[in-house]
């Protein structure tokens, strides 16, 4: 019998099965109108949750390890319980080298930002594994309609745990695209990907030998997709008015909690937006980079910051179980920047302060039109919009979280303006020592 898995659940590959040594790993969908184009994907991962080297991203482009372990199936698919999947990975779990203890298996969409296209485009996605000696489906796992703004899924991955194989349904998204993924598993594609993290980063890291699948060339599909917008500033627009649906937290120090369901708080998702104003200047026009950060204090004392500048993008599925989706230097990205906070850790979080700065550009609050939006499974969006400004602080402390009692998080509004992080680390004694830094 098919063992049917929610988010959260694991399960053991081979402990009823210990004969079990290799293993097909397919997924599916259906697009619900729009021709979303998708793409599979698997990473290696070691014991640090990161790659050893660019080639441990197994996909199109790069179709199987050195070995033959870890392989996607493309004219060779077969049907399975009656079924054939939209795309096939084949494992062979005996092959796969010791310095490897798991591995995630990604969904992403190509062209997503320019075709404008996410995860809630798709029906009935689904990863299943099966025992390729028999064809007998082992577990399925429905992603369901979880997804807003997402466009790269990590679905679920299989990992070792005392001389077996197990299976998490992780079902984590993020609205960073390819970029965003690649970087949670230590491959650098800052260069090789303008169109989510532009080359004009201070840091420019060795640029990846693989050719990623925001960049093929691909047949054009039938129909239309809406052509990129140009790249002129929009006018400032006024306040946008709220979802239905939406909590807006009007004034400093108005306070509300996340509600609480029968289960874990599942994922939060904290979305900064902003209009992209232009200065005109000798060397051009230069729009504001508004960054999006957080200081967190943990439960065990560990306090830290999650945030583009100095490249620390945290981590959902370890301490300090945030993470950042990439850096929107302009604006411009319709799904602007995100963070994070994996709620299944809820009791191992103390506190959290988010906060937005302006890292270049004229210091102009006023015409950002910034607005925080906190999303939660199950639960109405918390809005918070930066419409208190002053034009002479560069730092804007926005939101402090807080654990309640292990229950839920409280969630704050601030819109308190700093001079810098460390003004804002001692008003909120944080104690960190801070250093300059760039991205």
């Amino acid at each position: 019998m098919t063992a049917q898995l929610i988010k959260g659940q694991k399960c053991n590959l081979t402990k009823d099965t210990p004969l079990l040594t290799r293993i097909i790993v397919g997924m599916g969908w259906h697009n619900t109108g729009s021709a979303v184009e998708v793409d599979f994907s698997a990473f290696l991962l070691t014991p640090s949750q990161s790659v050893s080297k660019d080639e441990d991203l197994i996909f199109y482009g790069n179709p199987s390890t050195p070995d033959q372990s870890v392989c996607v199936l493309q004219s060779d698919k077969k049907a399975y319980a009656g079924l054939t999947d939209n795309t096939q990975i084949a494992v062979s779990l005996s092959q796969i080298p010791a310095e490897y203890e798991r591995i995630a298996f990604a969904l992403t969409i190509y062209e997503a930002e320019k075709r404008q296209h996410s995860f809630s485009l798709l029906d009935d996605a689904y990863l299943r594994i099966i025992n390729a000696a028999d064809g007998t489906e082992l577990l399925r796992y429905r992603l369901g309609k979880a997804f807003t703004v997402e466009t790269a899924i990590v679905a679920g991955e299989i990992y070792r745990y005392q001389n077996e194989w197990k299976f998490s349904a992780v079902g984590s998204g993020y609205a960073g695209g390819l970029a965003a993924l690649c970087q949670s598993y230590g491959i650098r594609v800052n260069d090789i990907l303008p169109s989510v993290q532009p080359a004009s980063r201070v840091v420019q890291p060795q640029q990846s030998p693989l050719i990623l699948p925001e960049l093929r060339s691909r047949p054009k599909p039938a129909g239309n997709f809406p052509p990129s917008s140009p790249a002129s500033p929009p006018a400032s627009p006024p306040a946008p008015p709220l979802n239905p649906g939406t909590l807006l937290l009007k004034k400093r120090g108005e306070r509300i909690n996340l509600q609480k369901g029968a289960g874990s708080l599942g994922e939060i998702l904290i979305n900064l937006n902003w209009v992209q104003t232009q200065s005109s200047g000798w060397f051009g026009s230069k729009g504001i980079d508004l960054d999006l950060g957080c200081l967190f204090e943990l439960k065990n004392g560990l306090k830290g910051s999650v945030q583009a500048l100095g490249e620390s993008f945290g981590s959902l599925n370890r301490p300090p179980y945030i993470s950042l989706d990439g850096d929107d230097r302009t604006g411009s990205i319709a799904t602007g920047e995100n963070l994070r906070i994996n709620g299944h850790y809820l009791s191992e979080i103390s506190r959290i302060v988010v906060f937005a700065f302006i890292y270049e550009g004229i210091t102009n609050w006023s015409q950002a039109d910034a607005r925080v939006t906190i999303r939660q499974q199950n639960g109405p969006e918390i809005e918070v919009r930066l419409d208190e400004h002053n034009n002479n602080k560069g730092m804007c402390a926005i939101a402090m979280i807080r654990n309640q009692q292990d229950e839920t998080f409280s969630v704050e509004r601030l819109v308190e303006y700093f001079a810098g992080h460390e003004e804002l680390d001692q008003h909120y004694n944080w104690n960190l020592r801070w250093e300059a830094g760039s991205k």
